[in-house]
């Protein structure tokens, strides 16, 4: 993933954050890099800007605003904000940088204390003279991509953990005679956002069971409705649909969203963001706050309009941030129904994917732009966001793993359509040979495909340690679909012709996964996994070769295992939790290795236990059904199952013992 510049801008100026009307003469503080602070001026009175923010409603009191109005109002409107940025020669500085790449994204981070300065909407803002884009919408050009969020000032970082596994809340409603909130197009939106990570079933109601563990749906939402699913559940994303709808309190106007009642779902509740904030940070029966989720996307008009200032609070969007819900994107002005479809299709797609949140709102405003002609939804779009100083590795962690998470349900599919698990070799054995190796021969190219692209892509991090695991992700690819082949070779009682294609076919997998894991240790010798599993695949009886071959490679080879020996014991001191678990596995492999790379000095009596010790400690630290657990069963059943040597087919038994796996495989080799 490119790199993200990030310039921040903030606005000051003393008193509470409430009940200032906005004026010319009012000064503000503009700090912007590492420039001192300079003194700026907002051209609009308060009942100005209250009555052009009107007229970008579409309506005045029923009576529709011609177009051309609008357009002139949202011209006029952004040169003036423009003229203000334009103030702050810092900030012109820090965009129009020479030094910086001219495709990579700018992300203006504009940090508000005074509620009057959030009902400005600067997101319309054009370009003034020396900016990027000069006299076009600033957000929109693309001569440097420039994507702005708001943020509320506070007191210490707003904790943000973006790595986590995805759980959607979709709450939409629509009461009291208003018009159908376009809930099955969002529905959809989503439904095909989250569909690569959703496992391959042959029955839709297999598939529906499966989409449940992501999306929880819930129609005629009421207040306690989202109270009760956020005290159970932790959910990293909420999309909420449903109209928007003015508050009055004592005599100040606020908005806020129509859901439906507790006590009748035909009836409405105008929820404010202050009790919205509360239920989605609910806290469960034992009192603790669940996780709030990392972003809440409200496809609600008005959900980012700050209509008053008079009494402290902020619109919804506000609300939430102030809150501690990182991300919030909402709409400052009415937003047809059709743009809130793209927004929910162009947000939870790229976010999902693990596209960096600021690209995804760039995108946004693109595709509103072009998609949703007529309108200016495109600057309706207001988001809150909070991006703490490691949000970019968070990103990319958060993007690896879903890479990872789409490629594991192609191979889930595929262990399912050779047999490789329990529950799919029934299932093997009735499917169609002819569509199952062509289901199987789309699923490896499409997993080829990704693979490439991204172990092609740049890493952020400097480390080599990056670009060795994708390598090494790539390997562990390649010997799946290996293993694929050879299985599917084992079950074939036809043409022997087609026999032997398909074992070329696991043969050739085999050695490129052979080839993937030595690149990686190259670039990054000092990684004992890799060099591990390239000891392993050279081992692998179908390409080792003839017994004197294997012999004289084993001997070559028992440097290297030695090195990779040594590099997992230095490392064993230095980690714990789960990463313990993982070096420990390394270790436990090493073992059973030991006996032909390590011999005769390595035993197999102390290869048997050592593997009992390392496996009895990973058991104990985890658990039985911890993920590392299962990952290091799969691969001793491997070394049983598909790589048989009477040298370690014992080994495998006792590591698979160790671990808690009594359901030892008969398996003849492939």
């Amino acid at each position: 993933m490119s790199e993200i510049r990030n310039v921040k801008l903030e606005l000051l100026r003393p008193g509470p954050a409430h009940n200032q009307l906005l004026s010319p003469l009012t000064p503000y503080l503009a700090l912007c890099g590492a420039d001192g602070p300079v003194t700026v001026h907002m051209p609009f009175e308060q009942r100005q800007l209250l009555n052009r923010l009107e007229r970008l409603r579409y309506d005045i009191d029923g009576s529709p605003v011609a177009a051309s109005q609008r357009e002139s109002e949202m011209r006029e409107m952004g040169e003036a904000i423009g003229r203000v940025l334009g103030q702050v020669p810092a900030l012109l500085s820090e965009l129009s940088d020479p030094r910086a790449d001219g495709g990579k994204l700018v992300h203006l981070r504009l940090s508000l204390s005074s509620f009057e300065l959030g009902m400005v909407p600067f997101e319309t803002a054009i370009a003034p003279d020396g900016f990027p884009g000069s006299g076009s919408p600033l957000f929109l050009q693309s001569r440097t991509p420039i994507v702005m969020t708001r943020e509320v000032r506070r007191g210490r970082p707003l904790p943000v953990e973006w790595n986590r596994p995805p759980r959607i809340l979709f709450a939409f409603a629509s009461p009291g005679g208003l018009p159908p909130v376009p809930a099955q197009d969002h529905l959809h939106a989503i439904r095909r956002a989250i569909d690569p990570w959703i496992k391959i079933k042959d029955t839709p109601e297999e598939r529906i069971r499966e989409v449940k563990q992501i999306l929880t749906v819930l129609p005629n939402a009421s207040l306690e409705q989202i109270r009760e699913a956020c005290s159970t559940t932790q959910y990293t994303y909420v999309h909420i649909l449903a109209h928007g709808a003015p508050i009055n309190n004592s005599g100040d106007r606020h908005y806020g969203v129509m859901l439906c009642s507790d006590s009748n779902s035909a009836q409405g509740d105008v929820v404010d963001g202050e009790r919205l904030a509360i239920v989605l940070t609910a806290r469960d029966s034992s009192g603790t706050t669940k996780y709030r989720p990392n972003v809440v996307t409200l496809a609600t008009c008005d959900s980012g309009n700050i209509e008053s200032v008079l009494i402290p609070g902020g619109s919804i969007a506000h609300e939430l941030h102030a809150a501690g819900i990182p991300w919030v994107i909402a709409s400052q002005f009415p937003l047809w129904m059709r743009a809130s479809s793209i927004a929910a299709e162009v947000l939870y797609s790229g976010l999902l994917s693990g596209t960096d949140p600021r690209w995804v709102l760039y995108d946004l405003r693109q595709r509103l732009r072009t998609d949703s002609p007529g309108t200016h939804d495109w600057a309706s779009i207001v988001c809150y966001a909070t991006v703490p100083w490691n949000f970019e590795r968070q990103v990319d962690a958060f993007r690896d793993e879903r890479i990872r998470s789409r490629l594991e349900v192609k191979f889930d599919r595929i262990d399912e359509l050779v047999g490789a698990n329990a529950d799919g070799r029934r299932a093997a054995e009735a499917r169609n040979p002819a569509d199952r190796d062509a289901e199987l021969e789309v699923l490896c190219e499409s997993i080829r495909a990704e693979l490439k692209a991204w172990c092609a892509e740049p890493v952020t991090e400097k480390s080599p340690a990056q670009k060795a695991k994708r390598l090494g992700m790539n390997a562990a690819s390649e010997k799946r679909i290996g293993i694929a082949y050879f299985l599917i070779a084992a079950s074939e009682t036809g043409d022997a012709e087609v026999t032997r294609a398909k074992l070329e076919k696991g043969k050739k997998a085999y050695a490129s996964s052979r080839d993937l894991y030595r690149e990686a240790l190259e670039i990054e010798p000092s990684n004992p996994w890799a060099i591990t599993q390239y000891l392993s695949m050279l081992a692998m009886p179908v390409l080792a070769g003839s017994a004197e071959v294997w012999k004289s490679l084993a001997k070559d080879y028992g440097l290297w295992w030695a090195a990779a020996r040594q590099l997992a014991h230095w490392q064993l001191y230095k980690t714990a939790g789960e990463e313990r678990a993982y070096v420990l596995a390394t270790l436990a492999e090493l073992a059973l290795l030991g006996v032909a790379y390590g011999a005769p000095k390595f035993s197999a009596s102390q290869a048997e236990q050592e593997i009992r010790e390392f496996c009895g400690e990973m058991l104990c630290l985890l658990g039985p059904d911890a993920f590392p657990i299962l990952s290091t069963q799969r691969q001793f059943r491997r070394y049983l199952e598909y790589w048989q040597r009477d040298q370690w087919n014992e080994l495998a038994r006792t590591a698979l013992s160790a671990l808690g796996d009594e359901s030892l495989s008969q398996a003849e080799p492939c």
